[in-house]
């Protein structure tokens, strides 16, 4: 079968690969109770699990109520701005909580402000060529991108919520430094290193853009995503570790809006649903994870066992990279949700389609992370742990909006706020962190 045959069948077995768990199999998730359902207060213990609610069309968002279930658009629907991640409702909430001194807001606004990305005198250091072997090694401008990447993302939030255009100028002059001289990635790494970057250059330009009154260089800015970002990110990468994927379909939705360019949105979204399933295991997947979509070589039994890093026992919530370590499992975690974030934002609910494997994948690692002993079976007895603070948006999109109580995963995403930087995620705890907008 060819690579795009493969890439299609696995696109339109989606809504069978991404149907809601039966009922009593989510050991964490449990629905609201009859009291509080619609309300976004979870209940404190309810024994029907929410997939057996939302399958039965109990639970808030089955019933088309729950405030992450937006309203279609349709196909041809302009899309809505500002809205790469985060939406100027969202913002007015962590700006009014962060100035009135409320939690988690304040500490993490405040981690933000006085963090090296907030000064006004950084420098940038962009490059024609950012040359990245694998582990960034060389290193020939892969920090230095995503450092800036991070600095005008940060500085754009800060205008957003001091309203001191001096931030919003930094934000400018750095992006304009960049589309000033940037010309192409390169070495092995190139395609995640433009993922990375990518999606947050993107979330930085949407909001200077969209909130502020002038930025006469946006045309160049743009021309840049478009010719040097966008075909690198656009075709995914179907036969690397599963992160890398996701991580590029987070760049590509994000760039995608900022561009008001539908058919890479669209694209972006079909690589995001067929590569969901093939990263996340639930048993109803059958003995083995589905393969790969978009990578002929990985279908074998033996293919297949090797690229989940030798595990051959599965079990519901296991991720492609968990037996590699759990700090890449984080990044492609994060990345599915990044990219459900931004569909939320355009009238598409992909969190309904993810809720079975990614609540099952949270509570999988944040359960390991906070000391649960690791069986034998699961990765020869020893995991190496760091997920880092990658849960915020979608503990946020389940917990805040759905209503569902996941309190392993509530104790994990606590334990790390205020959550800092890290190649492409930045500040999540102020733009996320209990957000029902």
């Amino acid at each position: 079968m060819s690579r795009v045959s493969r890439l299609v069948t696995a696109v339109l077995a989606t809504a069978t690969l991404l149907l809601p768990l039966p009922a009593a199999a989510h050991p964490e998730a449990t629905r609201q109770s009859a009291a509080t359902a619609g309300s976004g207060t979870p209940a404190a213990t309810e024994p029907a699990t929410d997939a057996a609610a939302f399958a039965t069309g109990t639970g808030p968002a089955a019933a088309g109520t729950g405030p992450d279930v937006a309203t279609p658009r349709g196909a041809a629907a302009a899309f809505a701005h500002p809205g790469v991640l985060v939406s100027r409702p969202q913002l007015d909430l962590a700006r009014a909580k962060a100035l009135a001194g409320a939690q988690p807001w304040k500490s993490a606004y405040d981690a933000m402000r006085t963090s090296s990305f907030a000064s006004l005198s950084r420098p940038a250091t962009p490059r024609a060529i950012v040359e990245c072997g694998s582990s960034s090694i060389p290193n020939n401008g892969c920090s230095d991108e995503r450092d800036d990447a991070t600095a005008a993302y940060t500085q754009a939030l800060l205008w957003y919520i001091t309203k001191d255009a001096k931030h919003a100028q930094k934000a400018i002059g750095i992006m304009d430094a960049w589309s000033a001289v940037l010309r192409d990635h390169t070495n092995s790494n190139a395609p995640l290193q433009t993922g990375w970057a990518g999606a947050t250059f993107a979330r930085a330009a949407e909001l200077i853009r969209h909130t502020y009154s002038s930025w006469p260089q946006v045309t160049r800015f743009a021309t840049m995503l478009r010719t040097v970002y966008l075909p690198e990110v656009i075709n995914g990468r179907g036969c690397t570790n599963g992160n890398w994927e996701l991580i590029m379909m987070d760049a590509a939705t994000g760039i995608a809006v900022f561009l008001d360019d539908r058919a890479s949105f669209d694209k972006a979204v079909a690589i995001w649903r067929a590569r969901v399933p093939a990263y996340i295991y639930l048993t109803s997947d059958g003995a083995l994870p589905r393969p790969p979509a978009n990578c002929p070589s990985i279908n074998t039994k033996s293919e297949i066992i090797g690229y989940w890093q030798g595990q051959s026992t599965f079990t519901d919530g296991l991720a492609q990279e968990t037996c590699r370590d759990f700090g890449h499992t984080g990044w492609g975690l994060e990345a599915i949700a990044h990219v459900a974030e931004t569909a939320r934002l355009q009238g598409l609910d992909l969190y309904t389609e993810a809720r079975p494997r990614l609540t099952q994948a949270l509570y999988f690692h944040a359960r390991y992370e906070l000391g649960t002993a690791v069986p034998a079976s699961l990765c020869g007895g020893t995991v190496k742990k760091g997920l880092g603070p990658t849960t915020e948006v979608a503990f946020n999109a389940f917990h805040t909006r759905s209503g569902l109580d996941m309190p392993t995963t509530q104790r994990y995403t606590e334990a790390q706020r205020p959550a800092g930087v890290s190649h492409f995620l930045a500040w999540e705890t102020l733009t996320h962190a209990n957000n029902p907008s």
